[in-house]
Order: C-alpha cells, then sequence, then structure tokens
C-alpha cells in the first residue's frame, strides 16, 4: 500500500514542496563537509543536557496551549533561533532560514481502511524542513521578547505546511525511483523528539553512558557512516520532581569541538527557557500566544488580520 501510495498523483505533486525545501541554503556547519565515509558512528562525540522540571513543564503545557500548537512547534522554533544566532556568530552564515531534517513517529492515516493502533515495532519518517524564525535580537530571545512570539507563530505556520507531517518525502525518496533520484540531500542538522514518558532515571543507555563523549548505543555498527553532522534526540522524562526535557547531541568528531556543540545545545536551552518566560510575561497582562492562520482553515485570513483582530478583541474585553 505505501509503494502504490509513492506513486499516486497527489503524491508525486510534493515533488515541488520537496524541491524548494531543499534548495534551503545549508552553508558547511563544520571545519568541512561530513564524510561518511569517515565520520562514522564510532568517531561520533555526545552530550546530554536536562532541562530543569521547573522549565520543562510549562515548556510542554503552557507555551504551545498559548499558541494553539504541539510541544514540537516550540522545539523547533528554539533550535531554529539557536542555531541562526550560531552561525552568524561563528561566522558561518547571516541568513535566518535552517534547514533540518525532522524525525517522526511515521504513523500517519494516510492509507484508509488500515488500523495503525495494530501495528507493533519501530516506524519512523524523516523529510526536510526550512524553519525561518527571524532574526530575533540574544537579549530578546533570553528575556523572552515579544519577537521570540512572532518567532513561533512563523514556525507553527512552516511546520503546517508540510502535508500528512512529512510521510510523503519518504515514499518519493525511497519508493518512487524518478522522484528518489531528486531527493538525495542530507540536512546537516537532524531532529528527533520521541515525547514524553514516564521511565526510570538510569536505563540501561542513558546520560550516564554517554558522559565520557564516545558512548554508542545499542545495535549501533561503529563503522555505520553518520547521516546527519549533528544529530538532537530528545525526550522527556517524567521523575518524581516533575518533567525533565533529556536532549542528546552527536555529532561529527572530526567537524566540530566540543566547546562549540556545548555552546550550541547552551543556546537552544537559553532560546526555549525564553518562549516559557515569553509566556510567563503575558499571564501578567501582556499580549501573547493567539491563534495562527492554520487554525483558521474555515476563513482566508493573514497573521496580520488575525492580531489586529485579537487586540481588537482583547481591547473590548478589558472595558468590560
Amino acid at each position: 500500500r505505501l509503494a502504490a501510495e509513492a506513486s499516486d498523483p497527489a503524491r508525486t505533486a510534493e515533488l515541488p514542496l520537496w524541491d524548494d525545501v531543499l534548495a534551503t541554503p545549508d552553508p558547511v556547519l563544520g571545519s568541512r563537509p561530513l564524510d561518511p565515509a569517515a565520520d562514522t558512528f564510532g568517531a561520533a562525540r555526545h552530550l546530554t543536557l536536562d532541562l530543569p522540571a521547573g522549565v520543562t513543564e510549562p515548556l510542554l503545557t503552557e507555551v504551545p496551549a498559548a499558541f494553539h500548537g504541539r510541544a514540537n512547534d516550540v522545539l523547533l522554533t528554539g533550535l531554529a533561533l539557536a542555531v541562526a544566532e550560531w552561525r552568524r556568530e561563528r561566522g558561518v552564515s547571516d541568513e535566518t532560514a535552517v534547514l533540518i531534517g525532522l524525525e517522526g513517529h511515521g504513523r500517519e492515516e494516510i492509507v484508509p481502511g488500515v488500523d495503525l493502533s495494530r501495528t507493533v515495532g519501530w516506524f519512523t519518517s524523516i523529510h526536510p524542513v526550512r524553519l525561518d524564525a527571524g532574526w530575533v535580537e540574544p537579549t530578546d530571545v533570553r528575556d523572552g521578547g515579544q519577537a521570540v512570539g512572532t518567532a513561533l507563530k512563523r514556525v507553527k505556520e512552516q511546520l503546517r505546511e508540510i502535508p500528512d507531517n512529512g510521510i510523503g518525502y519518504g515514499l518519493l525518496r525511497y519508493l518512487n525511483p524518478a522522484a528518489g533520484a531528486r531527493l538525495r540531500a542530507h540536512p546537516q542538522i537532524g531532529f528527533n523528539y520521541l515525547g514524553r514518558s514516564a521511565v526510570p532515571e538510569a536505563t540501561d543507555w542513558g546520560p550516564a553512558d554517554q558522559a565520557d563523549g564516545d558512548a554508542l548505543g545499542p545495535g549501533q555498527d561503529a563503522a555505520l557512516g553518520l547521516v546527519h553532522a549533528i544529530e538532537v534526540n530528545a525526550h522527556t522524562r517524567d521523575l518524581p520532581d516533575g518533567p525533565e526535557l533529556s536532549a542528546t547531541w552527536t555529532w561529527a568528531g572530526g567537524l566540530f569541538d566540543d566547546a562549540a556543540i556545548e555552546d550550541l545545545a547552551e543556546r537552544w536551552f537559553t532560546a526555549l527557557r525564553g518562549l516559557v518566560a515569553h509566556v510567563a510575561a503575558g499571564a501578567g497582562g501582556g499580549p501573547v500566544g493567539g491563534f495562527t492562520p492554520s487554525d483558521l482553515s474555515l476563513v482566508d485570513v493573514s497573521q496580520d488580520e488575525i492580531d489586529e483582530l485579537a487586540a481588537e478583541l482583547d481591547g473590548e474585553w478589558e472595558l468590560d
């Protein structure tokens, strides 16, 4: 059924979209381009950082709710802001658009009559996405200024433009030979949010095993080439003191020194803290959150029109 879907005209009609996404400028981030022959899992470095419960809880609940979004909208906004700032300070690029390889769970309702609740095992889908949060001054990122909220709205809409959460890219890339020849590029940065679950603080393979920077996960062949120069795998652990976002960064050791990736990882957490601060400040009376065009699919309105209407309604409510 998936093979048939890959040749369906409705699916092949996505090709211009993927061509456009892959045309996003993706300047070399490391000391050289990724070389899968030399940059292997065995030579990869690892760093795991945890975000405290006091930040993680509102990050995954209050912030998405304020913007009628999802956890990934928030996490990817922070990543887009962090990468753009990190690249600029390293003299790599002043562009604000960031190309990300986004991994998902792969269980998309695209085949009529198929009950995905009866599936077992590790499904996955990976597709490129262009995220352009716009330029936000580092002080505004840190303090959660109004520009941070605008950035989240932009990224949310860019993610909503991807049909079926991106599963079509993999169908075309691997099950449609004619289309697959056009979809060979790999973004330098990969991201996967595995969701939230109650897990023991210590597992068979966790942050403690990666602290030395050279641990391999179960089943990974040390000689296998890396797909991304930098990869972020994040998940939320429900612990006795509250949920903690844990993010493991994996990168090609021959392309970056440890300090460069630690700097990027800290910038991401700073941006996530800024998003939390933005919503917290709004709770004190300032404008925060709101709808975006994808929330109002029955009418054709721009973000500016939505914001103007929201401001008018907010003013009326204050008078009442």
